[in-house]
């Protein structure tokens, strides 16, 4: 087991200030303001497109900051204007953070807690997933209801450590902490969107801390304890989120079926019909690769661009 030491998750000795006063002096005062938080996963950095009077704030001049490595992520703050109008301001991720990049945990989460000092009250989340359940179909956008996070079990929290102020609770409650009401708006953007019944689902996501893809012992494991989809990232911000008090979704993009043979290639078999002079008929063995990952958020990310969109419209819209 390993347990990430309290640099981890010491939000008290983070440098907020000193970022907060850097987008101040950069950013116009309209967008200084954003009520609405976007997370971009894998190949879903297009989600940009739906802003607009864009001004891009890399993670490298802001400090606290850490730099995304993962291709299909860029390492920038996208401030804008969602909606007709005047538009609602939102701040986008265009690439996150993660554990396995190197990165702390108090890293990894540093955005969201700068987000919610910003001012949003919102906050919606985008991942590329991997489908556990057979009845999930790749291109599918799960809109998650609950977690299963191993890593959180096992002493890889971001709350690990010092509260992050005296007004944040120290055993945070989760049974909440996917927002019923966007959950709602997420399907109504849907069907204003005229997406089709099979557009979106709900499930649950179950983090794993990657960086390797799932064996299928264990896709069938976290398949049998109840998860949907899988992947190596955002509840760790879903977390944080919810301990800053903001209303939180996830949307997960499902970018492939997770590798879950039902009858594993048998070598015993193979030599025991070598040996008897018989054909030896050798199983197909099935992979994933990044690459299908980022296709797949290629193709699908009009769909998931203007579902954002029309989720943000409808959230200005319900909260005046």
């Amino acid at each position: 087991m390993v347990v990430l030491g309290a640099e981890q998750s010491d939000a008290q000795s983070l440098p907020f200030q000193a970022t907060l006063a850097k987008l101040a002096s950069v950013l116009p005062e309209k967008l200084r303001r954003p009520r609405v938080g976007i997370v971009c996963g894998s190949g879903l950095s297009t989600l940009a497109a739906a802003i607009r009077d864009v001004v891009e704030v890399p993670y490298a001049s802001l400090p606290g900051f850490g730099k995304s490595t993962v291709p299909g992520h860029k390492s920038q703050l996208a401030f804008g204007l969602i909606g007709p109008g005047e538009g609602v301001p939102v701040v986008a991720m265009l690439g996150r953070l993660h554990p396995y990049e190197g990165h702390g945990l108090a890293t990894v989460v540093y955005p969201i807690r700068v987000m919610a000092r910003l001012g949003i009250t919102h906050l919606i989340i985008t991942n590329a997933a991997g489908a556990l359940n057979p009845d999930i179909a790749v291109g599918t956008i799960v809109v998650i209801q609950d977690h299963l996070a191993l890593p959180n079990l096992t002493g890889m929290n971001p709350l690990l450590g010092p509260p992050a102020g005296p007004n944040y609770p120290r055993f945070l409650p989760l049974s909440s902490a996917y927002s019923a009401s966007l959950r709602r708006l997420a399907f109504l953007a849907s069907h204003k969107l005229k997406l089709g019944l099979d557009a979106l689902a709900e499930g649950v996501y179950a983090w794993v801390s990657g960086p390797t893809y799932e064996t299928p012992a264990e896709g069938r494991m976290l398949r049998n304890a109840g998860a949907d989809v899988v992947g190596m990232s955002t509840v760790p911000e879903v977390l944080v989120g919810k301990e800053e008090g903001l209303e939180v979704m996830v949307l997960s993009l499902v970018t492939n079926m997770v590798v879950i043979s039902q009858k594993y290639r048998s070598i015993k078999e193979e030599v025991e019909a070598e040996l008897a002079g018989k054909p030896v008929v050798q199983q197909k063995e099935e992979t994933v690769s990044h690459e299908e990952v980022l296709l797949i958020g290629k193709q699908k990310a009009e769909v998931m661009k203007n579902l954002v969109g029309k989720i943000v419209e409808l959230i200005a819209s319900e909260s005046g």
